[in-house]
């Protein structure tokens, strides 16, 4: 909804372009899905916690956090698109699971953009 993603970015300082599909009409689709698929990720660099401990971390974030609010479907599914020109899907990967990522510096070889040092980063970004 259009009032979430103003309060996100207000809360995150994103001054970006945002879409929102609230009938989720595009997710379905490009083929995303809802629910967890059991299945062997791999471990992304970037994501800092496993199942049970991320979902812990975000409903205490939820609860806690200046927009206590439950908007959204946990069990909804993302994934990464790297998209156009016009109608061309270049890369596709839908989420299986809340841990299955694309692995940023995979997604950033794939346009041509530097790769980003995960190693020293802190292990949560609270907002």
């Amino acid at each position: 909804r259009r009032s979430f993603a103003l309060s996100f970015c207000k809360l995150t300082g994103y001054s970006h372009e945002i879409y929102v599909d609230p009938e989720r009409e595009i997710y379905k689709r490009l083929g995303m899905k809802r629910g967890e698929e059991i299945a062997s990720s791999g471990q992304s660099p970037h994501v800092k916690s496993n199942l049970l401990s991320g979902s812990l971390q975000s409903l205490w974030r939820a609860v806690t956090g200046p927009l206590f609010d439950f908007q959204g479907d946990p069990a909804q599914q993302g994934g990464t698109l790297i998209l156009g020109p016009g109608n061309n899907i270049h890369f596709i990967h839908r989420d299986r699971n809340r841990l299955d990522h694309k692995p940023i510096n995979s997604v950033l070889q794939l346009v041509g953009v530097q790769h980003v040092n995960f190693t020293n980063r802190p292990s949560v970004i609270h907002v």
